[in-house]
């Protein structure tokens, strides 16, 4: 006999889930799909199955830094090869 299901309702905003079905169509999934692959998880695991930190200082100041970018719709570089050309400065020899 198959096992007894139940319907799951969940509110989120419609970017993020516009966004989520994209990029879990990208590797084969759907958001159902991914949501009972997490719960599974949570089951095996017993717990949340990701690590949750709190960021520090410098991480924090580059996540304000990205949204900012985002909403302004800006980018740190002109173009790819200024991006390179900077990597390639900060490189450890």
């Amino acid at each position: 006999m198959a096992p007894q299901t139940s319907m799951l309702h969940i509110r989120v905003d419609d970017d993020i889930k516009e966004e989520a079905t994209q990029t879990l169509a990208a590797v084969g999934m759907t958001v159902s799909e991914a949501v009972r692959f997490f719960l599974h998880r949570v089951v095996v695991e017993q717990g949340f199955p990701l690590d949750l930190k709190i960021p520090n200082a410098e991480t924090r100041a580059a996540i304000d830094e990205s949204r900012s970018m985002m909403k302004a719709k800006r980018a740190r570089f002109a173009t790819a090869e200024a991006l390179f050309d900077d990597l390639e400065k900060k490189r450890v020899k």
